[in-house]
């Protein structure tokens, strides 16, 4: 089941695509909005910073396997921040299940994350990024759930979950 809402999902894509409808507004250009200055570190602080996974999916812009991240079956109140420095990303009452084996959620944290268009599949998607660190988060696509009607695809390893019971983390330097 979980197979074909992938698939469903991935030809309904296609399709938005095949009839000249937009998958999502962004530019070529990277776009980004927030108040705070970005962090500038250099790969080799990140990579020791980072477990290897996590720094080949924030800074190398891999995808980890679906159905491997613990988050998939996180259930509880909280917020979903950027791996690498911290920035909250997404509210735990905006994740949803959408079947594809990456947390998924239908709206992101306003001004925390950035987006520019990916030919990496030949057709093209929207990435995300984190806002202030430029880590790769994952793609957002127009087949979600309402109020947005969006999907926010994220891989796991890029996020951490804090429970609403502790105090976020100070974003790091």
């Amino acid at each position: 089941m979980d197979r074909r809402r992938f698939i469903a999902g991935t030809i309904a894509t296609v399709a938005a695509i095949a009839a000249g409808r937009s998958v999502i507004a962004a530019t070529d250009s990277a776009s980004v909005s927030g108040d705070f200055p970005p962090i500038d570190k250099t790969r080799e602080e990140w990579r020791r910073l980072l477990e290897p996974q996590q720094f080949q999916v924030l800074f190398d812009e891999a995808t980890e396997r679906p159905w491997s991240s613990v988050l998939n079956d996180e259930k509880r109140e909280g917020t979903y921040i950027c791996a690498a420095c911290y920035l909250p990303l997404f509210l735990s009452e905006t994740k949803f299940d959408s079947g594809t084996g990456w947390p998924s959620f239908y709206q992101s944290i306003a001004g925390n994350t950035g987006t520019r268009r990916d030919w990496k599949l030949i057709i093209p998607r929207t990435e995300y990024h984190c806002a202030r660190c430029g880590g790769h988060q994952g793609h957002v696509f127009d087949d979600g759930p309402q109020p947005t009607g969006q999907r926010w695809c994220n891989n796991g390893v890029a996020l951490r979950f804090v429970p609403a019971s502790e105090s976020l983390p100070d974003l790091r330097a």
